[in-house]
């Protein structure tokens, strides 16, 4: 039971809902915002408290210490996403199906459980389909719009293609190597061209989860399209179980061709983030700049990835968990402005510095953390990833990852320049926001500040110590 507790909670409390959600009436729908919150709440803090390593299911299922913090950041990320989430939910054409926000996101979340903790390719699989098919419909939860109808129509097909080519690159795994466990897949991986064909088709599937180039046209029409707040879970959660999962298979089932995938991925990463980066500066809706965005950052996260070592998996974990509280961030930001006003473009902030200066402050942080200034966390985290691939001797990659920083400083500059600088005869006009969204944002700028100030404590003291010895 202990194995699997993060999963058990995750049901557990899927299924409390679902039982309130059937006896709430229509007009006290509301009432379950607080409870869902109040549980998953719980859920992280137990996710914190000393587990227990094991196997179950003949080796299907594998529970390490690794695994279960990967949980644990995705359980934070999810936390924020509820409490962000409380002023769109409770407005009045979200009334009654509240619930099913909640009980979509869990269901997905259980997914990138099993997922994380697959001991082989069919748990792998199981879980990818269950963390997919709830997030077109969270896509499209605001159904009766026709961009949000759009967008989890768009999703599903997409996904569709996507688990059709990574099914099909396992079922030639299978019938290269005759099992789907990956400890035993792992030493019969021996580059025959089956393979790595298999290798290509796997690597396509997940590079569409991940957004990477070419793979990410989908992107920026959904996170359009669907709802701030399913945009933010969908840019964060989604894309850091997906990075997770990748890191695990590529460093232990395909670890005897990694000159291989080392290749394939020095190429997709200059692609990602150049192409990222160029179409974040033409973009004028915020939701498509972050999308963008989070294509340049998934690139930046694959440096970690090829660092093939120890320290490229320590900088991937620390990125994503950066990465959650920065984006998130700038999406709670986004949030409380689209649905207090209905505005989404950059030049609808002209001035909101004037009329909002906290949300203005927060937005600020937010960019600065994902542009990798510091001391905010976001520095650190592109700083750990350079060092990753450097010292595998990646420093042309390193290099042109360097110029794309700068280059996504210019535009982040852009939404800052436009609250900070820019002015308008009709700006955003001064709100207050409800307590909910003052404590997801709160939490936000306590983890890019908090977990900045703490690298550089660590890294003085690493230093001092190195310098002693």
């Amino acid at each position: 039971m202990l194995i699997m507790r993060h999963e058990l909670l995750l049901i557990v409390i899927t299924v409390i809902l679902l039982i309130v959600e059937i006896f709430l009436p229509n007009t006290k729908k509301r009432r379950i915002i607080l409870p869902a919150i109040l549980l998953m709440a719980a859920v992280t803090v137990i996710g914190f408290l000393p587990g227990t390593p094991g196997i179950m299911f003949g080796g299907m299922y594998q529970a390490t210490e690794l695994t279960m913090m990967f949980k644990n950041i995705l359980n934070v990320g999810v936390l924020i996403v509820f409490i962000q989430s409380v002023d769109w939910l409770k407005q009045e054409q979200n009334k009654e199906k509240i619930s099913e926000f909640f009980l979509l996101i869990l269901s997905t979340l259980i997914g990138m459980n099993y997922m994380i903790s697959a001991g082989d390719f069919l748990m792998f699989y199981i879980g990818l389909e269950l963390a997919t098919i709830p997030m077109a419909a969270l896509a499209a939860y605001e159904r009766l719009k026709e961009k949000s109808a759009e967008a989890g129509v768009k999703l599903i097909f997409s996904s569709a293609l996507s688990s059709g080519i990574l099914l099909y690159g396992l079922s030639m795994i299978y019938g290269t190597t005759g099992t789907m466990y990956f400890t035993d897949v792992a030493p019969l991986i021996t580059g025959a061209p089956l393979q790595v064909l298999a290798f290509i088709f796997f690597f396509a599937g997940m590079a569409f989860k991940i957004s990477l180039v070419p793979f990410h046209l989908w992107t920026a029409d959904v996170y359009e399209g669907a709802p701030v707040n399913v945009t933010s879970y969908l840019s964060v959660i989604s894309k850091g179980a997906s990075v997770f999962v990748l890191t695990i298979i590529l460093y232990t089932v395909f670890a005897k061709i990694a000159v291989l995938w080392s290749d394939v991925i020095y190429i997709i990463t200059i692609l990602t983030i150049t192409v990222g980066n160029l179409f974040a500066m033409r973009q004028q809706n915020l939701k498509r700049f972050l999308a963008f965005s989070s294509i340049a950052q998934a690139g930046f996260i694959l440096l970690g990835i090829i660092g093939q070592s120890q320290l490229g998996m320590t900088t991937v974990v620390y990125f994503v968990l950066v990465y959650i509280f920065s984006n998130l961030g700038a999406f709670g930001v986004i949030g409380i402005i689209s649905n207090r006003t209905g505005k989404e473009n950059i030049n609808d902030y002209d001035g909101l510095y004037r009329t909002n200066p906290n949300l203005s402050l927060v937005m600020m942080l937010a960019l600065f953390s994902l542009a990798g200034i510091p001391p905010l966390a976001g520095f650190f985290g592109k700083f750990f990833l350079f060092t990753a691939a450097a010292k595998q001797g990646y420093y042309i990659l390193v290099l042109i990852a360097l110029l794309n920083t700068i280059i996504s400083l210019y535009y982040y500059l852009l939404v800052i320049k436009a609250m900070l600088l820019n002015n308008s005869d009709q700006p955003i006009a001064k709100f207050r926001s409800d307590n909910y969204t003052r404590l997801g944002l709160i939490m936000c700028v306590a983890g890019m500040v908090v977990i900045g100030f703490t690298s550089v404590v660590y890294e003085m003291v690493f230093n001092l110590s190195y310098g002693l010895h």
